[in-house]
């Protein structure tokens, strides 16, 4: 496996009960490897914060991840600049993550990384947070005068004749009866 684009590797020997703040940044490198990765125009700013301290179960990082970035309108192609102010909850768990069915977890409830045991990477945090924060199918301004030169109806046009075709049908049994 390879190394992330941007790690920033914390000692879990370092890190004691009582909370620590630390605070990373991406270089210029680091960010257009990530902006490649995560298939975006740039990455110009990517900061993460975070505050950090043991617990029972691993480690416990919390804090919030702050970027500026350009994203491609998936229609067009066109530049969108996009801000990323992102809260982070994470548990670091040593070793890799319980496989199996998918939990719901209470809205205080961390997401879960895990880490070789050594140290825990906050830079592929960081990376990851970012990314999930991101409209996976981003349109700019231009994206529905060009999808409907295109021929291509909006989900609003298609969605009304499919549900009058439904309360037709409705209203026809409901009269028969």
């Amino acid at each position: 496996m390879t190394a992330p684009e941007f790690s920033r590797l914390e000692r879990i020997d370092t890190i004691g009960e009582g909370e620590r703040e630390i605070t990373i940044s991406a270089t210029a490198e680091e960010r257009a490897a990530l902006a490649s990765r995560f298939g975006l125009k740039s990455i110009d700013r990517l900061v993460g914060t975070f505050r950090l301290r043991r617990d029972a179960a691993g480690v416990v990082a919390r804090g919030k991840v702050v970027a500026k970035l350009v994203q491609a309108c998936v229609v067009t192609d066109d530049p969108l600049p996009v801000s990323v102010d992102e809260p982070v909850a994470l548990r670091f768990v040593a070793g890799d993550k319980p496989e199996g069915d998918e939990i719901e977890l209470s809205e205080d409830a961390l997401d879960t990384m895990s880490f070789d045991g050594a140290a825990i990477d906050l830079g592929e945090a960081a990376a990851e947070t970012m990314a999930l924060a991101l409209d996976p199918f981003p349109r700019g301004p231009n994206a529905a005068a060009v999808l409907k030169e295109a021929g291509v109806i909006s989900e609003e046009e298609a969605k009304p004749l499919g549900a009058l075709a439904g309360l037709a049908s409705l209203k026809e049994k409901m009269e028969k009866q």
